[in-house]
């Protein structure tokens, strides 16, 4: 589990300019509503986004062959980086 002081300098961030363009970090749900960090976005996800393993390796973000199903804002924030990529190529 993420503590008080991770979970800032998460938002922090991913609300930085900057930033923005760096892949975030995946999150699950985990037990008793809580957001826990994955290893890796599912193939489920990449397979929502339209990126294949090799472009999600290619784009530096961390792929979990393991994990199963798919979590709405991991899919929304992967769609927002992948265009975001596509446009300063």
């Amino acid at each position: 589990m993420w503590t008080r002081k991770e979970w800032q300098q998460y938002y922090q961030l991913k609300g930085t300019r900057w930033n923005r363009l760096q892949p975030l970090r995946p999150l699950d749900r985990a037990a008793l509503n809580r957001l826990v960090p994955t290893d890796g976005y599912s193939l489920a996800e990449l397979d929502d986004v339209g990126i294949t393993i090799e472009q999600a390796e290619n784009l530096g973000l961390p792929v979990d062959a393991g994990r199963v199903g798919s979590y709405g804002p991991n899919v929304s924030d992967l769609r927002e980086f992948v265009r975001a990529t596509r446009a300063r190529v």
